[in-house]
């Protein structure tokens, strides 16, 4: 390998993120999903064809049209903007100030190294300047930015930096506490561990207020 590929080789089997956007071209969006489907079909087709694969088994026919489907409908839909939860916010009228948790939300991703899960959890916190969002649109942002290939470092900033847009305060916090099976099922195939990552703003880079998120979640982990 030159080095550039042995670069490119080492920061995929650490896992290492090289951008906290999505790295997206410009015309990502410049055909239909019908026809990314169409065109993903048929590399799922070569993909299963050279590994030998007999694609006129019946158990086996629609698998190109199944896997091309979940990539652009389901595990990779929150590339496109147009999925993007709406961000409706609402006046906070009865003057709650203090911290307001959204714990255990679940987070199923995909690994842009290896195109494997990612699976586990994400605490989500915010203190409110003025407005308050619904929580389940705390659960629809994290789908949302964790349905497509992802870094898990990336995804927790992300989460955050949406939050905070939302809700026009810096005062937000993410920890994901998650399983990689490219770590788990393939290289070291470690099935016990977990990845976990963390981003506070605000108020939350503050000892007491981050220690105070950290109680609630029952993380016993310094950052």
């Amino acid at each position: 390998m030159t080095n550039k590929e042995d670069l490119q080789e080492e920061l995929g089997n650490n896992h290492i993120a090289t951008s906290a956007n999505t790295p997206l071209r410009k015309d990502a969006f410049d055909i239909t999903d019908d026809d990314k489907i169409e065109s993903i079909k048929k590399d799922v087709e070569n993909i299963l064809t050279t590994l030998g694969m007999d694609l006129t088994d019946d158990s086996l026919k629609g698998t190109p049209n199944r896997v091309a489907k979940m990539f652009v409908k389901e595990i990779f839909g929150g590339l496109n903007p147009a999925k993007k939860p709406s961000s409706s916010t609402f006046d906070n009228k009865y003057k709650y100030n203090e911290m307001l948790v959204e714990k255990n939300i679940v987070v199923y991703s995909t690994c842009e190294h290896h195109l494997l899960p990612i699976v586990g959890r994400a605490h989500v916190a915010y203190i409110s300047k003025g407005t308050v969002v619904g929580l389940s649109k705390m659960n629809r942002i994290v789908d949302y930015f964790a349905k497509r290939p992802q870094v898990q470092e990336r995804l927790t900033i992300q989460i955050v930096e949406e939050l905070q847009k939302v809700l026009n305060t810096k005062d937000v916090a993410c920890v994901i506490d998650a399983k990689h099976l490219c770590v788990n099922s393939r290289g070291i195939r470690d099935i016990e561990s977990s990845t976990v990552t963390a981003e506070f703003g605000g108020k939350f880079k503050e000892d007491k207020t981050k220690r105070e998120f950290l109680d609630y979640i029952k993380l016993d982990t310094t950052f």
